[in-house]
């Protein structure tokens, strides 16, 4: 099971994390929301509880839940600047249908 980030993924992630000294790395999950079933969730993590799985991707620790892992393994993080937008972006091998407006996905 694995969680890869991009370059450019790591850079913004490393940014966030300098900004933060109680951070201990980015926590990416899934919620059942949105139209399709499910939608990406990111935050800084806290904490690792016992439930989490930690994977470090060239010095940046991702931590992700044990039910988010299940959906969410082999995904690719990047970020990618477009014009005046900016965000991340998800390569999941396990999504099977996207929404039309692209939040949330289905497996």
């Amino acid at each position: 099971m694995a969680i890869r980030l991009t370059e450019a993924a790591r850079e913004r992630v490393r940014g966030f994390l300098a900004q933060d000294g109680s951070a201990v790395g980015l926590r990416l999950g899934v919620r059942a929301m949105g139209c399709s079933g499910y939608s990406y969730v990111m935050d800084l993590a806290r904490e690792v509880g016992e439930d989490d799985v930690v994977f470090e991707d060239d010095g940046v620790r991702v931590v992700v839940d044990r039910e988010s892992l299940r959906l969410l393994d082999g995904t690719e993080v990047d970020f990618a600047r477009e014009g005046l937008s900016e965000g991340f972006r998800f390569r999941n091998p396990n999504v099977r249908a996207t929404c039309g407006c692209g939040d949330s996905f289905t497996v």
